[in-house]
């Protein structure tokens, strides 16, 4: 895959051959494109089911509904205050929760996160974050179970409640990142053992590590903090045989996600995983799954070129944006950050969409700006808790 440089934004502008997995959709979700050209993705379904996405064709209208979208994002949320039997709300950097019985409901907003602070809102953000994950908990719920129980709005996922274990497991494939807590972060500042990972003398930025690793968090009041797995036990967030369990599980939700993202000529490089207990006992997958929210995904084709020529890999994540934060400001000191520019944002809602398409095989739902979203959502909330 190629990408042009147009306004100092690497655009995504090439066809991409891929593979689909066989996977189970579940009633009412998005449509699977079919063998022809269907509002512009085109779709070429041969003896092998090899699947051309028409990058050229799709792009224009799905950029066009962004932009006409700048003004429409879901920001905030209020159905602790609109809709009846929803209680607190707790407002994540992303996701609204809110407690309504032995449930959660989930609303995933267009709040655009990194360095533990908000950046911007970001068009259909909040949907596509959504689709994508319940795309994954559908198709690795026999690696481990999840919290889902429905799904009754574009950015809403209803969750039984569990007991959440206070640790995010990170599992890594690369040496990359540029937050305080990224791999290559405190690798180039010297730091040889990461989180009871021991790591050789000589890896350069960008570089695939023999083996995936795990390097947990734990979550102070404003900023991740790493944890080693023994530590993990000896300070009492989990015991060793619900540890062990989740680390078993983690490897194995990463190492499925870099096969079905490599079919896809794609690199999954490095995610997040969130877990809880559910009454019973069972550990149950929660939060996200794959998202280009809490993962980074590179373009396969042309990873080893650019590594060889000193380039950063092509993404189709939020690094880009991270990037230019960086370089504009400060974004851990400056209590002030400068306004994401227009084309980037448009540019990040495009990414998280084409990454969905790509993964899924599926049209992304462009939904008709006819009502608030937030006026949606509620209408739908409504009806979903009438069988809660």
């Amino acid at each position: 895959m190629a990408m042009s440089i147009r306004a100092g934004v690497s655009e995504l502008s090439m066809p991409l051959k891929r593979e689909p997995l066989p996977c189970k959709i579940t009633p009412g979700s998005q449509r699977r494109l079919p063998g022809r050209n269907r509002k512009g993705l085109l779709v070429r379904a041969g003896a092998n089911l090899s699947i051309t996405l028409d990058v050229k064709t799709r792009r224009p209208e799905v950029v066009s509904a962004i932009e006409e979208s700048l003004s429409n994002c879901l920001s905030e949320t209020f159905l602790d205050k609109t809709v009846p039997g929803v209680d607190t709300k707790i407002r994540g950097k992303v996701r609204d929760i809110y407690s309504a019985g032995d449930y959660l409901i989930l609303v995933t907003t267009d709040r655009q996160s990194a360095f533990d602070r908000i950046l911007a809102s970001v068009p259909f953000k909040g949907q596509v974050l959504n689709q994508t994950s319940l795309w994954w908990f559908n198709n690795t719920k026999e690696i481990v179970p999840n919290a889902v129980v429905s799904a009754p709005d574009l950015n809403v996922t209803i969750a039984k409640k569990c007991r959440v274990f206070p640790v995010e497991f990170v599992v890594r494939g690369f040496v990359t990142g540029t937050t305080s807590t990224s791999l290559w972060t405190v690798y180039s500042k010297g730091v040889r053992n990461y989180c009871g990972n021991v790591l050789p003398e000589g890896l350069v930025k960008n570089q695939q590590l023999e083996k995936n690793i795990l390097t947990p968090t734990t979550k102070a009041e404003d900023h991740d903090v790493p944890i080693s797995l023994e530590e993990i036990v000896e300070q009492g967030l989990m015991t060793r045989d619900e540890l062990n369990e989740v680390c078993a599980k983690a490897l194995a939700l990463f190492e499925h996600g870099q096969s079905v993202a490599s079919k896809h000529g794609l690199l999954l490089v490095d995610t997040k995983y969130e877990f809880g207990k559910a009454a019973d006992g069972s550990i149950l997958l929660i939060d996200e799954v794959h998202t280009p929210d809490s993962s980074r995904y590179w373009i396969a084709a042309s990873y080893e070129d650019r590594i060889k020529k000193g380039l950063e890999p092509e993404n189709i994540d939020k690094e880009f944006l991270r990037l230019w934060f960086s370089k504009n400001s400060d974004p851990y000191k400056d209590e002030v950050l400068p306004d994401a520019p227009q084309e980037l944002v448009s540019e990040l809602a495009w990414r998280y969409i084409f990454l969905y398409e790509t993964i899924t095989g599926m049209e992304f739902d462009l939904p008709e700006i006819k009502e608030s979203i937030h006026d949606r959502i509620t209408r739908n909330v409504k009806q979903a808790m009438l069988s809660l």
